[in-house]
């Protein structure tokens, strides 16, 4: 067979894969935001034959062969092709040392844990989805088992597969110097106790926030004709190329700011999707980079972008026309330090961008606990509340409110969580460097984002998978990683708001 016929028989197989994927996907979607809760057994027995399917097709001799053969010729591969070669044969050694049989049944598992673990939310009920997570941990346990090296071992193995080349190491640096120079910064805006609410006691139609969502995909130059917006229990975007980008959204009638930031945050991932070269779409390089690197889109919209003064200058009063009696008394500069409040809080997606960190360590240090010791999971929730105790000074009421705020761990995310921090430092980072090619404020005060999109897609979305996180960086701010740039932004920022 000739080389031309070997790429033909991978690419086959590769949109074999995709469509495979694909389903897979509306399915996962299709029971996250519209399907009856009765058919969730069943769709769980559909992903189970999709998932066995698809594995076949990785694990089949012919793939692995044509995939070795690729790789061993690389140099006579067009580049496109060569970087996704790289990234398959590495993907594919690490699947081949788990056994088929248990990476079925293991997405069996999530696809049901995931909807106990929505149920158990909503009744506060821990126990009903105790199991189940232990089920998972389990899982995780023995995969990093199977995915050791002497390079990488214990979390390690997961924090890489999330941000390759981050470890423990390097996140403990990175955590202790946010807690050596932030912590002490939270400690004096809260001694002025100026934290004050005009929004409290107040209720917002739900229906006038999803317009308001609505405003806001325009305000991003999001395109609806390749994506939408839905709502479900945790907010959340996912998507398949860049033709088919879906966003969600949560409400609450007595958290207003709640809706308009998730909806930002999120569209700020779908933004980064929609943005990538559209000749990825086919191969297996579509979409971002990393986790930390897909949330530094989000948070550099949500954050630097969404609670900077200048975007409420130009879309208050757009908020105001739609919620015209509730935000009588609003001026303003009273919204913009609400946005823009500082105050230990429960809830991490609710946190404000100062504090935010904290609550980011939290799920790090218990995750470290649970890969790496033997710990119970029915002592999770007292774990939990004990460090936020110790790092937030917050008791935490109920488990709805603590342990099971979250979805990921539902999902089999763990090494996940560190990646917001270290997105909101990139983003910092990209702040810096944008600031040189653009006005950056002068952009975020006009009526849409288009400037600031081309920016980060001429020097981050567009390149999709194709460079590593390293890469972009220098290609972005032609410097590697530094956090400084964080510290120094979170400073004068609310230095400056506080009157510090």
């Amino acid at each position: 067979m000739s080389l031309e016929q070997k790429i033909n028989l991978y690419k086959d197989y590769r949109s074999k894969m995709q469509a495979l994927e694909y389903a897979s996907y509306i399915i996962s979607w299709d029971s996250e935001t519209e399907a009856p809760v009765g058919c969730f057994e069943e769709r769980s027995k559909q992903i189970g034959v999709l998932s066995e399917m698809s594995y076949s097709l990785e694990r089949s001799e012919e793939y692995i062969d044509v995939v070795k053969y690729l790789f061993e010729n690389l140099e006579n591969l067009d580049d496109l092709l060569k970087i996704e070669i790289k990234k398959v044969h590495k993907d594919l050694m690490n699947s081949l040392k788990v056994p088929m049989e248990e990476l079925v049944e293991y997405s069996i598992l999530l696809s049901k844990s995931q909807n106990v673990w929505a149920d158990a939310k909503v009744t506060n009920d821990y126990k009903k989805f105790a199991p189940l997570l232990k089920e998972i941990i389990e899982f995780n346990k023995r995969y990093v088992k199977y995915l050791e090296t002497d390079e990488l071992k214990g979390y390690n193995v997961l924090l890489d597969m999330y941000e390759e080349g981050m470890t423990k190491e390097k996140y403990d640096k990175f955590f202790n110097l946010l807690k050596a120079e932030i912590v002490p910064l939270v400690k004096k805006i809260n001694a002025k106790n100026m934290n004050k609410n005009p929004l409290a006691g107040k209720l917002f139609d739900i229906n006038k926030q999803k317009q308001f969502a609505d405003y806001l995909m325009d305000v991003m130059c999001f395109d609806k004709s390749r994506g939408l917006i839905k709502e479900s229990e945790h907010p959340f975007t996912s998507g398949f190329g860049t033709s088919d980008v879906r966003v969600t959204n949560h409400y609450y009638e007595e958290l207003l700011t709640s809706s308009i930031f998730s909806a930002i945050h999120e569209l700020g991932h779908g933004t980064y999707d929609q943005q990538c070269d559209p000749q990825l779409d086919s191969t297996f390089l579509s979409g971002g980079s990393s986790m930390a690197i897909h949330e530094s889109q989000s948070r550099f919209y949500e954050n630097v972008v969404g609670r900077s003064y200048e975007f409420w200058v130009a879309h208050y009063p757009k908020l105001k026309e739609i919620f015209k009696e509730e935000l009588s008394d609003v001026t303003l500069d009273d919204f913009y330090r609400l946005v823009n409040n500082v105050e230990c809080s429960l809830i991490r997606t609710e946190a404000d961008e100062l504090t935010y960190p904290l609550h980011v360590m939290v799920r790090y240090e218990i995750e470290k606990m649970i890969i790496e010791q033997d710990v119970n999971v029915d002592d999770l929730p007292t774990i939990w509340n004990q460090l936020y105790k110790e790092y937030l000074n917050i008791d935490v009421p109920s488990d709805k409110e603590g342990i099971l705020q979250d979805v990921h761990w539902s999902g089999g995310s763990f090494g996940y969580f560190p990646t917001y921090a270290l997105g909101s430092a990139y983003a910092a980072q990209m702040l810096n460097a944008m600031r040189k090619d653009l006005d950056f404020e002068k952009e975020i005060g006009k009526q849409n984002l288009k400037a600031i999109n081309e920016w980060l897609k001429k020097h981050i979305h567009y390149y999709g998978a194709t460079k590593n996180p390293t890469e972009l960086l220098l290609i972005s701010t032609n410097e590697e990683f530094d956090a400084k740039y964080f510290v120094e932004y979170l400073k004068n920022k609310f230095s400056k708001i506080y009157d510090l």
